[in-house]
């Protein structure tokens, strides 16, 4: 179920919530499965689970893992509703979110220092995009150290989707957030990723930080679509792993990137089944792709 933070915020806490008071059914007389079950049914109703928590508090948890599965901060409006409704992250629902999506990474970061490391909350993520809003043009601008991706370094063990917006990010910081999710199969980096640090480093790409021996299985999709793919596909070949992609969604719009688009194809070809690869503008040569 998606949830905007901020949209019906009031409501939505109060969903999460124990009941002032327990009626009749505080000591269900149904079977904790059979009640379950119930809650279960109702997965699809927002305004059904709510109501759900206000019956006992044995039936909150339930509820709670429907109701805050899929959380969007999109402003700093929604982050204040979180903070000021679950202070204590160590009783938020903020582990019952599968699906996380962050549109304000400067603000998230100001808050979780502030905040003691609230963000770690969000133990059990599956799914984290990072990207920038549309309603608030040049976020990412803002934190071109990428200090917001080292913070959300190793956030779930079990984040098998990342989706980044890497506009103005540096490669290393993106690769390094990349290998802290040992189960990670699906990665899609978009936008302009391509910074001074990486031009620096010449033809070798920026340096590689210590890889952490539990690496990523890179078994789904890689879609890249994004100028300046060299250090990153770099990074990527590098790892004594390898990389076992079976999908590849690949755009650049620089001649001198052709060869890593070639190598990051050859690099899957033992396991590669889809290939989607373009340039923009039209017209750049990609005849070192041919062999494959």
């Amino acid at each position: 179920m998606w949830w905007n933070v901020s949209k019906e915020a009031g409501m939505a806490v109060r969903a999460g919530m124990p009941a002032h008071t327990e009626t009749a059914m505080s000591s269900p007389r149904l079977a904790a499965e059979l009640l379950d079950h119930v809650v279960d049914y109702l997965h699809n109703s927002e305004d059904a689970l709510r109501k759900c928590c206000l019956v006992s508090k044995s039936w909150v948890p339930r509820a709670r893992k429907y109701l805050f599965a899929d959380i969007w901060f999109g402003t700093e409006e929604d982050l204040e509703w979180w903070l000021v409704m679950f202070p204590d992250p160590s009783t938020s629902p903020a582990r019952y979110t599968k699906i996380l999506t962050i549109d304000c990474p400067k603000s998230i970061t100001i808050a979780d220092g502030e905040g003691g490391g609230w963000v770690r909350s969000f133990s059990h993520v599956v799914e984290l995009e990072l990207r920038r809003s549309s309603r608030l043009p040049g976020t990412f601008e803002e934190d071109e150290s990428g200090t917001f991706l080292t913070l959300l370094q190793g956030l779930s063990p079990f984040v098998k989707i990342l989706t980044i917006d890497c506009i103005g990010l540096p490669s290393s910081r993106i690769f390094d957030l990349t290998l802290s999710f040992p189960l990670l199969e699906d990665l899609t980096l978009t936008g302009y990723g391509y910074t001074a640090a990486d031009e620096d480093d010449g033809s070798n790409g920026p340096p590689v930080a210590a890889q952490p021996s539990n690496l990523p299985v890179f078994t789904g999709s890689f879609k890249l679509e994004t100028k300046g793919l060299v250090p990153i596909a770099r990074q990527l070949l590098s790892l004594p792993s390898g990389i076992h992609f079976r999908k590849l969604t690949l755009m650049w719009d620089r001649g001198e990137d052709i060869s890593s688009i070639a190598a990051l194809v050859e690099g899957c070809s033992h396991t590669l089944e889809s290939l989607d690869i373009g340039c923009n503008p039209p017209g750049v040569s990609i005849q070192h792709l041919r062999p494959y």
